[in-house]
């Protein structure tokens, strides 16, 4: 392997603008290729950034028969991304990806099972785990002092006016935007998906063309259970982009508002009708690398494909977040509770 890491940075729309600024910012990383289907945005993508000399293609294939890549940066669209990881596997390339995973979890299955025989790191971007303020929400519930988690609460209400094709979008809500959610009550809990039910619809004053709002209860492991609330279409009163939580615990429970504010109270007497309470006072700690998780998570891309560590959105992991998005869809179609299965 190189000194610095090779990578061909597959689709160069809006998304790919922060994961090439982030690579920028890392020494150890150089965008050797820039390959998109629309050639012109390849092209677009590699003047506006600092990698003057690499290459511009409209075939992946191609690039990485003729080359010696050592990883490949996903961020095409969901319907793609199976086909550009198992392409990248073949090759022998490492490979990050954009969220979600997968289209299906018949597709993710062939990802993860395609990384594992190919023995390479495959991780997807939740960048969502690297901000600093969830990181110092976990650390809190994970130091024990208000019990074990007994269930987890979310609101996530934002009025998105995109235009394009998430308007036209089934499922947008669940499908475009839900993994982040999910994944963050993964993180917060260290608990798996066991069930779901879930109703979608949409709201009268909806601007998309299908169901932009949906509800859903999750049974998790260690008989946690966790309940969201979502519109993409809530004029007024909106929650953060990392939504609003309210978590129980065995003696006292946690409110954080999804940005730099979180209040704790812990039980200091029972006995009463209502037990009494207490508020705790918490000193935010800084997470190291803190910039909105491009970065962070990339560096940490780099130092698992050079040995170091397993990332923590690992494609065997994250399929776990995966499957409750598939969970819901299927739960809200069907119109009845159904079991979530990554294996």
């Amino acid at each position: 392997m190189a000194e610095r890491l090779k990578v061909a940075m597959v689709g160069c729309g809006e998304r790919s603008g922060a994961w090439i600024g982030a690579a920028e910012s890392i020494d150890d990383v150089e965008i050797a290729a820039f390959v998109d289907l629309d050639r012109d945005a390849a092209t677009r993508r590699r003047s506006e950034s600092t990698f003057a000399n690499a290459q511009v293609s409209a075939n992946l294939e191609a690039v990485l028969a003729d080359g010696d890549f050592d990883a490949v940066f996903d961020c095409t669209v969901p319907a793609a991304h199976v086909d550009v990881t198992l392409t990248a596997l073949r090759h022998g390339c490492h490979v990050m990806g954009e969220k979600p995973l997968a289209d299906s979890m018949d597709n993710a299955r062939k990802m993860v099972a395609a990384a594992a025989a190919a023995d390479r790191i495959y991780t997807v971007m939740q960048n969502r785990r690297h901000d600093e303020n969830i990181r110092n929400v976990r650390a809190l519930l994970a130091g024990g002092e208000l019990g074990a988690i007994v269930s987890v609460n979310s609101d996530f209400f934002i009025g998105a006016h995109f235009g394009g094709f998430r308007d036209r979008m089934e499922h947008v809500l669940l499908l475009d935007m839900a993994i982040h959610t999910f994944d963050q009550a993964r993180y917060l809990t260290g608990a798996d998906p066991t069930s779901v039910y879930c109703e979608e619809w949409n709201p009268a004053n909806s601007w998309y063309d299908h169901d932009a709002a949906a509800v859903a209860v999750f049974g998790m492991t260690g008989s946690i259970v966790y309940s969201y609330r979502g519109s993409w279409c809530a004029e007024g009163m909106n929650t953060s982009w990392n939504g609003d939580w309210h978590i129980v615990c065995e003696r006292g429970g946690v409110r954080w508002n999804g940005e730099d504010a979180w209040w704790v109270e812990r039980v200091a007497m029972t006995g009463g009708f209502i037990s009494e309470t207490e508020i705790v006072t918490t000193e935010k700690a800084p997470y190291p690398g803190f910039d909105g998780g491009h970065q962070t998570l990339i560096a940490d891309f780099v130092a698992s494909v050079r040995g170091d560590k397993v990332p923590e959105t690992v494609c065997s992991d994250n399929i776990r977040s995966l499957a409750m998005v598939f969970g819901a869809i299927e739960s809200a179609t069907r119109g009845q509770r159904v079991g979530i299965d990554w294996s």
